[in-house]
């Protein structure tokens, strides 16, 4: 990902035409979970004059980044360290029972990728730290160089559904008798060792599978989704909405589970007439999952592997 795109929020456009009815002529509240460099935010706010706007993310970085860039908007926008599943706690910290909007554009930020020590590109040597907040927690290195093979095994095959995952794994055990892993540029040179040329010559880089595993396990990613997606939907009002950008398979599927599970009704099959209480509490906004178009693709590399879905509150007795 070059400079060039590497900033432009994904599938803006439609984040605000899906947001504008619950938002819109109203002194709204809008929860963005992962607010990085703050492009979705500004733009909300900028369409929106009475709109209070709370931004979550773990980096202490982007929220600096992201503070700069929505000065403009003075009080109107407010920053919090935090993971988003801690958005009930985050609420209740500002005498909040619910919100209008839940934003959640999830993975790694380009801010993140762009900044060769954070560790998160396999393009660049650097550190292999991979934590989306540097100031706590284990690092990829920490991973690499502790996990029994059968345990780094599993977070190859279930987060990066890596086919190699077993081969990779002693691989790794092997190598770090011999010297801790420290760096990227090691990783990537045994994984180009291990992994057959014919998957390297059909299966993409051998290191994003990889990659993409370790960071999952370092941020506890897909747990702290699990939690977050039912959290953020029981905070919105009726009329109230959500939207998660996700960028990979194991997060679109967890998001698409939650929305189903919301959507259906808890009615037991055969009784003639909904039981109060038991109605579908979301309503659908997406058919699937939505992707960027080719134009937006071409400008915006992020964009390409954008999987989009949204819902709508509308209580449980609707």
């Amino acid at each position: 990902m070059n400079n060039g795109t590497a900033h432009l929020p994904v599938l803006l456009d439609r984040v605000l035409e899906l947001f504008a009815p619950a938002l819109t002529g109203r002194d709204a509240v809008l929860v963005d979970t992962t607010l990085g460099l703050g492009g979705h935010a500004d733009a909300l706010l900028s369409a929106h004059p009475s709109l209070r706007l709370i931004g979550l993310d773990r980096d202490p970085n982007a929220l600096e980044r992201s503070r700069e860039r929505l000065a403009r908007h003075g009080e109107r926008a407010e920053f919090v360290h935090a993971v988003y599943d801690r958005l009930p706690d985050v609420l209740e910290e500002r005498g909040l029972s619910h919100v209008d909007g839940v934003l959640m554009d999830l993975g790694v930020s380009s801010m993140q990728l762009d900044l060769a020590e954070r560790g998160f590109a396999y393009s660049k040597d650097a550190p292999l730290d991979m934590r989306m907040d540097p100031t706590t927690g284990r690092t990829a290195a920490d991973v690499l160089n502790t996990y029994a093979v059968g345990d780094l095994t599993r977070i190859l095959r279930e987060y990066g559904e890596e086919r190699f995952a077993h081969r990779i794994a002693k691989a790794v055990a092997a190598e770090r008798e011999k010297q801790p892993f420290d760096r990227s540029e090691r990783l990537v040179e045994l994984l180009y060792d291990t992994v057959p040329a014919p998957s390297r010559r059909t299966g993409g880089h051998p290191a994003k599978r990889t990659f993409q595993a370790l960071r999952i396990e370092v941020n506890g990613e897909l747990d702290t989704l699990r939690t977050a997606v039912p959290s953020a939907i029981d905070a919105l009002v009726p009329g109230g909405r959500i939207v998660v950008e996700s960028y990979q398979s194991l997060e679109d599927r967890i998001v698409k589970r939650a929305f189903a599970e919301k959507a259906s009704s808890r009615t037991p099959e055969g009784l003639p007439v909904e039981l109060p209480g038991h109605g579908p509490e979301l309503r659908l906004l997406t058919r699937g999952a939505e992707k960027a178009d080719e134009r937006e693709i071409e400008h915006n590399a992020r964009a390409a592997s954008v999987r989009l879905r949204a819902a709508e509150r509308i209580g449980a007795d609707a």
